[in-house]
């Protein structure tokens, strides 16, 4: 309760700040590359004719939980193949396995998986378009800039993946 100026509460007041609950924060300790690959599989064959690039980008998610209190690694694997529309072959591929580490506090524990593989993939992304871009253009095409990726639209597909992956392994294991 507050105080009037002569030390007696004042009516009608709360301790409000004692019963707000504490804020969810996150924090990037680090973010780093854990594997990269790239191949230029048209420069190996040569390009023939008219080239027309067809890209195909897929992405995966993984988080754990680290030691240390609130601290999580959280990855995204990037696997792009790009295709030659106007002829059968492929242009490129490029994987990227990109990895950060933060510390999370304040997320309820049934919000923190979501939290984990959609807020923390959202953070990393612009720096994985940026290497994306980057290695294309030094692979000797021209940049490729990633669209943005709906990571909600993302964990969803993956819940309903690992959903469906365990129905279909307990029915085999009954049969």
């Amino acid at each position: 309760m507050a105080e009037t100026g002569n030390g007696a509460p004042q009516p009608g007041a709360q301790g409000n700040e004692a019963q707000q609950p504490a804020q969810p924060r996150m924090q990037v300790l680090g973010q780093f590359i854990r594997d990269l690959s790239f191949e230029n599989v048209l420069a190996t064959k040569g390009a023939q004719g008219e080239v027309q690039p067809d890209v195909e980008v897929q992405v995966k998610l993984d988080a754990r939980k680290r030691p240390t209190p609130n601290q999580y690694e959280v990855y995204t694997k990037f696997t792009i193949t790009s295709k030659n529309k106007a002829a059968e072959g492929i242009l490129f591929i490029l994987e990227l396995d990109y990895g950060g580490l933060f510390q999370i506090e304040n997320i309820p524990e049934e919000q923190l998986h979501p939290f984990l593989l959609i807020e923390c993939p959202r953070m990393l992304f612009p720096f994985v378009r940026r290497i994306v871009a980057d290695l294309t253009r030094d692979g000797g095409f021209p940049p490729l800039n990633l669209e943005n990726i709906d990571w909600v639209a993302l964990y969803r597909q993956e819940i309903m993946r690992r959903a469906a992956e365990q129905q279909g392994g307990g029915a085999a294991g009954t049969a």
